[in-house]
């Protein structure tokens, strides 16, 4: 006890050891890549032994940074998570929220009053983008995001499994052609995603293949727009139920065909692994948790 550490040079240590990169670690720590270099070089001094040697991709840790990289890197994660803690009890209950924009305003944003109501204490803040987050790095409480569930570091918790359905305003259905079977669905303007996969798959899933009406049509970028387009008659469109539910309710869409195709993709909440949320956190994903079985 009572020696003085030198906490600048080992946290330039440890973030060059993540990241493999005196650039990256510079970025992580707000400073210059001159400014890394130079505390690394006073604790090479100070311990009597280099901790790097340079790659042509970056940096790599020495037999000795091996060894040590590892306690360090865990201790100063427990300084992070501990301020962390410190912050969120002198702080405002608050949830941040990450999801793309397409959830947000079809799903999440309708049911949020419901939470709200039921704790008039937690604000709850929702960043709706499509672009990666780094639930620590920018402090985000709830990732809701769409795929398989494999999501290494964080605590994946399944929603629900939406299924694709053909729909279309009423209006189109009954001046255009027929549709008893999935093949009808030829007969009109396909409104694509922007992959232009979706309809492809669903037709093949229903044994259609090898049309190339299947891949042609406008595409949009993501769920709630194609919707848009659907409503003002511009052509069949084939969109998650969860994302449909209440154009179809109100009847400004219109179920084109009973025949749907679930998706091999899933809604997951997503937390930290390994830590324990706060009450607030873990009364959000439990009502997300009521709101996608209900």
């Amino acid at each position: 006890m009572g020696r003085v550490l030198p906490l600048l040079a080992l946290r330039a240590f440890v973030e060059t050891g993540r990241k493999g990169s005196l650039k990256a670690a510079a970025e992580a720590m707000g400073v210059t890549s001159g400014a890394v270099s130079q505390q690394i070089r006073l604790l090479e001094q100070r311990v009597g032994a280099p901790l790097f040697t340079r790659t042509r991709y970056g940096v790599r840790l020495t037999e000795a940074g091996v060894r040590a990289h590892p306690d360090l890197l865990r201790a100063f994660d427990q300084i992070e998570r501990s301020l962390d803690s410190l912050e969120a009890a002198a702080a405002r209950k608050t949830v941040t929220v990450s999801t793309v924009p397409s959830f947000a305003a079809s799903w999440l944003a309708p049911r949020l009053g419901r939470f709200t109501e039921a704790h008039p204490e937690v604000e709850v803040r929702v960043e709706a983008s499509g672009k990666l987050v780094d639930l620590r790095r920018d402090r985000i409480d709830v990732a809701i995001r769409h795929g398989l569930g494999d999501y290494p570091g964080l605590e994946a918790r399944h929603l629900m499994t939406p299924v694709f359905l053909p729909v279309a305003c009423p209006e189109l259905l009954k001046t255009g052609p027929m549709i008893r079977r999935p093949a009808d669905c030829l007969g009109y303007p396909l409104l694509q995603d922007s992959d232009r996969a979706d309809w492809r798959l669903w037709l093949k899933a229903h044994g259609v293949e090898g049309d190339p009406l299947a891949e042609r049509g406008s595409s949009f970028d993501d769920d709630f727009t194609l919707i848009r387009a659907a409503i003002s008659g511009q052509g069949l469109a084939l969109v998650r139920d969860i994302y449909a539910a209440d154009e179809l309710a109100s009847g400004r869409l219109a179920l084109a065909l009973d025949c749907s195709w679930p998706s091999r993709f899933a809604y997951y909440s997503l937390t930290l692994a390994g830590t324990i949320p706060r009450p607030e956190v873990e009364a959000f994903v439990s009502w997300l948790d009521e709101e996608a079985g209900a």
